[in-house]
């Protein structure tokens, strides 16, 4: 009997870990995560548009005289 008891208090102690873990990782490790990759990705297009310009229609050119435009 006291073996049996025994494997439930630790199942109740695994229990209790693996749901911190989890509730560590969900609400604490991961969403830090997220913002800081979004915000990394963020941060490298705008030094990418600091440094060559925003996105947009270069060298644009009046259509030749006679031409379907």
């Amino acid at each position: 009997m006291a073996q049996i008891t025994d494997s439930v208090g630790e199942f109740r102690r695994k229990r209790r870990r693996e749901l911190l873990t989890f509730a560590v990782l969900a609400f604490g490790i991961w969403p830090v995560l997220a913002v800081g990759v979004v915000g990394g990705y963020g941060f490298l297009v705008w030094m990418y548009q600091v440094v060559y310009g925003p996105p947009g229609p270069h060298d644009v050119r009046p259509a030749p005289p006679g031409s379907a435009e």
